[in-house]
């Protein structure tokens, strides 16, 4: 099991990334490939595949071009088309709680049953409560993902000529390299904003216990851009990417003031998401931010965030704690990209990490 390689793939609104670890279940795993690739227009959106044929393109390409060995992939899902809810379940084998989800959830879901892929994350086990003759229960998260959604990127990965050899959520892959390292008692809130979505995660002790998947993120400014400027797709893109330097933000006032606008919003509702979380989990204090994503690059959202939480707000470290570097190339990409293959490599470590 040591030598098991295994590839996480993370495919984006425009980029497809994906790293490839060996010895995902020792206490050493390895990073022995990585690479990306742009996507075409229109091929994949908020995450989900849409051309199939021409995202398993781009994966034959990137396999190609990035030396990958394995073929077994683990793909990441966590868009507008997951929901996360918590759930109380009375205490079972995790087998017997998946078969009997459909039976449990249709009120927790806004699309059907059938068309729902369902699974459980157990958090912890809860006493029997004398004053409700309930028995002894399980406290955990369900996730629930439209089935059509994940399907039509397992097909990309079958084009390439790959083996999707699981689905999982993309907090989760992050929470596993965040959490690498942390102090066993430490309650943090993991937010990663991304172009269409933006994930809160809140884990304690290394163990997530809460999730919420906000449909807002970094596009949104230049959905605004180019709607109040009059720009262009490519126009509002590039002038959204420019604002994330401060002397170029500085020569344009008004782009630099839509930004504010809409990122204030989304920092408006994951202040409250956070406030949620502590109003009805008093016994786990947040200590702490993690601020991941492209999207976190726009403006001052890591001070605005400070200031509107009160709590300390800091950046991933590029190399996960624990996880050794193949080559010095592979230590400067990660370098280079600033966080941007934390997701693959997280999807990489399973549930390993």
């Amino acid at each position: 099991m040591a030598s098991t390689r295994i590839v996480g793939v993370d495919i984006g609104s425009t980029m497809v990334r994906a790293v490839e670890v060996r010895g995902a279940a020792t206490a050493s795993p390895v990073i022995v490939h990585l690479g990306e690739e742009p996507l075409p227009a229109g091929a994949a959106s908020r995450g989900e595949v849409v051309d199939p044929q021409a995202v398993g393109a781009v994966l034959k390409r990137l396999w190609a071009r990035g030396g990958f060995t394995s073929k077994k992939v683990i793909l990441g899902m966590g868009n507008h088309r997951v929901i996360v809810r918590n759930l109380t379940v009375p205490r079972m084998s995790l087998r017997r709680i998946r078969e009997s989800l459909p039976f449990q959830v249709q009120d927790l879901l806004s699309f059907p049953v059938s068309d729902a892929l369902l699974d459980f994350y157990p958090i912890a086990d809860l006493a029997a409560d004398a004053t409700t003759d309930d028995g002894p229960r399980i406290q955990g998260l369900l996730i629930a993902a439209v089935k059509e959604a994940v399907l039509a990127n397992v097909q990309a990965i079958k084009l390439a000529g790959l083996t999707a050899v699981d689905v999982d959520l993309i907090p989760f892959a992050l929470s596993r390299v965040i959490c690498r390292g942390s102090e066993a008692d430490d309650v943090v809130a993991q937010i990663d904003v991304g172009a269409a979505t933006t994930s809160v995660l809140i884990s304690a002790g290394r163990v997530p216990q809460f999730v919420r998947l906000i449909p807002a993120g970094g596009d949104d400014v230049s959905k605004a851009v180019k709607l109040q400027l009059g720009l262009g797709d490519t126009a509002s893109e590039t002038l959204k990417r420019s604002l994330v330097d401060g002397s170029v933000a500085a020569a344009n006032p008004m782009a630099a003031s839509i930004a504010r606008d809409v990122t204030h919003e989304l920092l408006l509702s994951l202040r409250n998401t956070v406030t949620y979380f502590s109003n009805t989990r008093p016994d786990l204090a947040v200590a702490r931010i993690v601020l991941t994503g492209g999207g976190s690059r726009l403006g001052e959202m890591a001070h605005q965030l400070t200031d509107l939480t009160r709590l300390p707000v800091t950046a991933p470290t590029v190399t996960p704690a624990g996880i050794l570097i193949g080559s010095a190339g592979i230590a400067g990409e990660l370098e280079r990209a600033g966080g941007d293959y934390l997701i693959a490599c997280g999807l990489a470590l399973g549930n390993n990490a």
